[in-house]
């Protein structure tokens, strides 16, 4: 086996089990499309229930999938690493019905510091938000 085909199989087993312990994530109906070292994507479906006042998605809903994706992403490497920043851009509104789905990429990794990228992105390949997001490596392994 390759060296990046060891790299896939760890962001995988990270990514399947940090997922079996998200309630939230799985409450909201995320699914996992695809994961590798430094990237992941996961989608969503804009239910009725998150719906705001204005009837459009309500953005920490919208945050919560692209902090899940940046997660993932920034956990695939093998080391565990939490979130120490985010920052997230609304550029237009997901409503009812969409499907939204969190592209994570990997910016820069260096020691316990690394730089993420999300965009989200409707069915029409859209961009509704933006997030980037700083981790921090704590040292142990994801498990």
């Amino acid at each position: 086996m390759t060296e990046y085909e060891l790299a896939c199989r760890q962001a995988e087993q990270s990514a399947l089990a940090l997922l079996s312990r998200d309630r939230a994530s799985a409450s909201l109906g995320m699914e996992l499309l695809d994961v590798g070292p430094g990237r992941a994507r996961l989608c969503m479906r804009v239910r009725d229930d998150m719906l705001n006042g204005f009837l459009l998605c309500h953005g920490g809903l919208l945050c919560a999938l692209a902090d899940t994706a940046f997660a993932i992403a920034c956990n695939s490497w093998g080391p565990q690493a939490v979130g120490a920043a985010i920052s997230m851009d609304y550029l237009r509104p997901a409503r009812g019905g969409d499907c939204v789905t969190a592209t994570a990429e990997c910016l820069h990794q260096g020691g316990r510091q690394g730089l993420y990228e999300v965009r989200l992105s409707n069915q029409r390949d859209e961009t509704l938000a933006l997030l980037r997001g700083r981790s921090h490596r704590i040292g142990a392994r994801a498990e």
